[in-house]
């Protein structure tokens, strides 16, 4: 299904951060290249080397950094065939509703016409928060498929809705 496919895999900064290496090895068992975008918290959370071994390519990190040329991100663009950001943040969510490119990510997306899936995690108060679900429904009438969190055990202890969905 994805043999042969490139996918531009986001990575933000959540505590599920860590499954995006998970998820990172599904989709190369699928037969993907994955190209990672990690944002500058993402890097907190896991260490691009991790991803880099795993991708067997460069991770992206930095619009402006030495490592890339600078317009890598419309480089990126026009190859990859899907963008998934897994785990995304509200904060992401809403730069990406509001159009804000202040990231190497954040830019990906608006130089994208390629199909988009935004999975979430973050706490249950954040995820039922007016604005993010304002964001999220602007994203979903623009087109953006949205993979919602799922009820379960939050890294701040509690029960509820926000919980990175399952592979």
């Amino acid at each position: 299904m994805l043999a042969g496919k490139h996918i531009a895999l986001g990575i933000t900064g959540s505590i599920a951060a860590y499954k995006a290496a998970l998820i990172l090895r599904e989709l190369k068992k699928q037969g993907a290249r994955v190209t990672v975008v990690m944002t500058r918290h993402a890097q907190e959370f896991i260490p691009p080397l991790t991803l880099e071994v795993l991708s067997e390519e460069p991770v992206l990190l930095d619009t402006f950094g030495q490592q890339m040329p600078r317009l890598q991100h419309i480089n990126l663009a026009q190859q990859a065939d899907l963008l998934l950001v897994a785990p995304a943040t509200a904060n992401i969510i809403g730069k990406f509703a509001q159009g804000i490119a202040d990231d190497f990510l954040s830019t990906l997306y608006l130089a994208l016409k390629i199909p988009v899936l935004v999975a979430p995690a973050m706490n249950k108060n954040m995820w039922a928060h007016p604005a993010v679900q304002d964001n999220i429904n602007i994203l979903t009438k623009r087109g953006v498929d949205i993979i919602a969190p799922v009820v379960g055990e939050l890294a701040c202890g509690v029960e509820g809705a926000g919980r990175l969905a399952d592979i």
